[in-house]
């Protein structure tokens, strides 16, 4: 049974969104989201003119682009918007045990994985970001990217399973990048920079929000 979200650890958390992402609930999950519909009839293209020796008409090659790749593309270079409903209390907080937060939760909506991530992403950017071995936060408050997702959890921001989907698919872009180990290992690795894990971040948000989650 999985441990409750009071009790979870940053490295429970780890091994608990492992889990979810090898399952085959998460498969079909994740089949379902990123398997796109059949596509409806559509009228003959049009017919694309012959390139014309102007560099200035190269415009003409896009004819040849469907509008929804144009518009999946667009969506793609935009960057995450941040989460508006809530801010982060202040740096006197991030130094409090999470369990204190935790009456913030109460009366709160549950949220999609991509907004949860985008509190946690505010999490390392106001609180800040540490790789100390298995450790929650430094004397600072900072969190590690798994202690952000729990410290988003603690102060309102998703459910527990919101927070559980969330790390999922933080492993999932971790897995496209070819890592195979879990979240905390990335974050401990040597070398790894506070830059590295907001990007990480962003590439899960966008991950997440193309599969309408």
């Amino acid at each position: 049974m999985s441990p409750s979200a009071a009790l979870l650890t940053p490295d429970g958390l780890d091994r608990e969104a492992a889990e979810l992402y090898e399952s085959a609930t998460w498969q079909r999950v994740v089949t379902d989201l990123t398997t796109a519909p059949p596509s409806p009839p559509t009228s003959p293209p049009t017919p694309v003119l012959s390139p014309a020796s102007s560099p200035d008409e190269s415009w003409r090659d896009l004819l040849t682009v469907p509008v929804d790749r144009l518009v999946a593309d667009a969506l793609v270079a935009l960057p995450p918007s941040p989460p508006a409903e809530h801010r982060l209390p202040g740096r006197i907080a991030a130094v409090l045990p999470d369990r204190l937060h935790a009456w913030r939760r109460v009366g709160r909506p549950d949220l999609r994985p991509s907004v949860h991530l985008g509190y946690a992403r505010l999490v390392l950017t106001e609180w800040g970001w540490q790789n100390a071995p298995y450790k929650l936060r430094d004397a600072r408050g900072a969190r590690c990217v798994c202690g952000a997702l729990l410290a988003a959890h603690r102060l309102g921001h998703g459910s527990a399973p919101t927070m559980h989907e969330a790390a999922a698919w933080i492993m999932a872009e971790l897995r496209s990048r070819g890592w195979s180990e879990l979240i905390g290992p990335w974050n401990r690795a040597p070398g790894r920079t506070a830059a590295d894990a907001v990007a990480l971040l962003d590439a899960t948000i966008h991950r997440a929000a193309r599969a309408g989650r």
